[in-house]
């Protein structure tokens, strides 16, 4: 993520460490972490015999007094206000706002909505549908032309899934890791108004189940949730088991592509800031832009390719077709989007994250201390521990794919036929452990 510091703030913030922060040597590190997911598969499959996720009824209810909150007509309006205030504000700084980097609208976008759904949605659920302005918007405009909300002009194609929210999720990423003018007001007010005009069109014509799967950060935020310890039975709140709740994603065509996009893409910001990609694109020939949005979509279409390609080559039981297997299996993917978005951006989270807090209470440039936040100063106490914060990216990076690893199991016992449950998964050991070890590299490569 490419955030303009200055100078003297700029490592600090993006929290860009290298392998000699590493409490062991980088090599170590990479070997390490790939034995660990080679050691926790042999566990699994002599301890692991029979699907363990699969059956939604592993849940517990929710205490009474949550559900009658949760389920109330009052909580639901209040966090839609909530979303509203934060929607008028960002459109404010977005309108009136100076075109400095000290405009804190770079921040809500950049840090706050994008990085900060993903722990926001592993503690509460789906953050993003509970408080979106566009489902306000698009409830308040049909209520006032009397339309159904929930209906459209027509039915939204099932074989169109999650496409449209992987092709909205790319071309953010591409907004914001590519395009020259990523940290320029206009071009991101544009690529705002665009998302909420196409959000709204879309409300419009196939009713709100559009924003469930179209809309990228529902989607986003969504996927991120099953990895909490929140969800839904008939209606009701219920509590699972993170990875329990994690196999109640529903599969959906697109569902495979959105996480590679997800994880393509983060990949992708790690290896725009090493050595070797600075020295070689200084030695390219033609637009750097479109050099690097060739190399961005390289990344999410080879993390595609390997996954997908590693999901069909194995048996496949009666009456599952092979095509889906990657959308059925593309669930274990999002522990190790959450690990490595953890490893890559916690700084920027933390630091940019304060910076942005500081700027949003004077939000025009105008020496205004709206929020009581202006003569706050940054704690930089994290990016000033490197061995500890190696140490975390490292564990985030392990802990995700390790996750993934017990996800994808649980899932080949439920769908390959008996004899391809344990060898039908090794090609996909194989891509997750190059994931593991080519991710770790990428995190403190000189």
């Amino acid at each position: 993520m490419r955030v303009r510091l200055p100078d003297d703030q700029a490592v600090l913030a993006h929290g860009l460490g290298g392998g000699r922060d590493l409490p062991i040597p980088l090599e170590l590190a990479v070997v390490g972490s790939a034995a660990a997911l080679a050691l926790s598969f042999a566990v699994l499959s002599l301890a692991w015999r029979t699907s363990r996720y699969d059956d939604t009824d592993r849940h517990r209810p929710a205490p009474d007094w949550m559900n009658s909150l949760v389920g109330s007509v009052g909580f639901r309006v209040a966090l839609q206000i909530v979303g509203l205030i934060l929607f008028a504000y960002a459109v404010a700084v977005a309108v009136f706002g100076q075109d400095l980097l000290t405009n804190p609208f770079f921040g809500l976008v950049y840090v706050f909505w994008w990085v900060g759904l993903v722990p926001m949605s592993l503690a509460f659920g789906p953050v993003w549908k509970a408080i979106s302005p566009v489902r306000t918007l698009h409830l308040g405009l049909s209520r006032l032309i009397g339309a159904d909300p929930d209906r459209g002009l027509a039915t939204y194609p099932a074989w169109l899934g999650y496409w449209p929210a992987a092709a909205g999720l790319f071309s953010f990423v591409w907004m914001e890791l590519v395009y020259p003018g990523s940290v320029q007001l206009e071009p991101l007010r544009l690529w705002c108004a665009a998302y909420l005009s196409a959000m709204l069109v879309g409300g419009a014509l196939f009713g709100s189940d559009f924003f469930r799967q179209a809309d990228p950060f529902e989607v986003y935020s969504t996927l991120v949730a099953r990895l909490s310890v929140w969800g839904t039975r008939e209606g009701l709140l219920v509590i699972r088991s993170p990875l329990a709740n994690l196999a109640t994603t529903p599969v959906q065509p697109g569902l495979a592509a959105v996480v590679c996009v997800l994880f393509g893409s983060t990949v992708y910001d790690s290896f725009s800031s090493a050595k070797i990609w600075l020295v070689l694109s200084r030695s390219l020939t033609g637009s750097v832009a479109v050099i690097e949005s060739l190399v961005l979509l390289a990344f999410c279409a080879a993390v595609g390719a390997a996954f997908a390609g590693a999901c069909v080559a194995t048996g496949v039981s009666p009456g599952i077709r092979r095509r889906s297997l990657p959308d059925r299996f593309a669930h274990s993917m999002v522990p190790i989007v959450i690990g490595y978005i953890a490893a890559h951006y916690l700084t920027l989270l933390i630091n940019t994250g304060q910076t942005t807090l500081i700027n949003l209470s004077d939000p025009f440039g105008t020496g205004a201390d709206l929020l009581g936040t202006g003569e706050l100063s940054v704690n930089y106490w994290l990016s000033r521990h490197p061995t500890l914060l190696a140490a975390i990216k490292v564990l985030g990076v392990v802990i995700g794919h390790l996750l993934g690893v017990i996800a994808a199991h649980d899932r080949a016992l439920a769908v390959l036929p008996t004899r391809h449950r344990i060898l039908g998964q090794l090609p996909l050991l194989v891509v997750m452990i190059i994931f593991t070890a080519g991710g770790v590299f990428l995190l403190f490569a000189p």
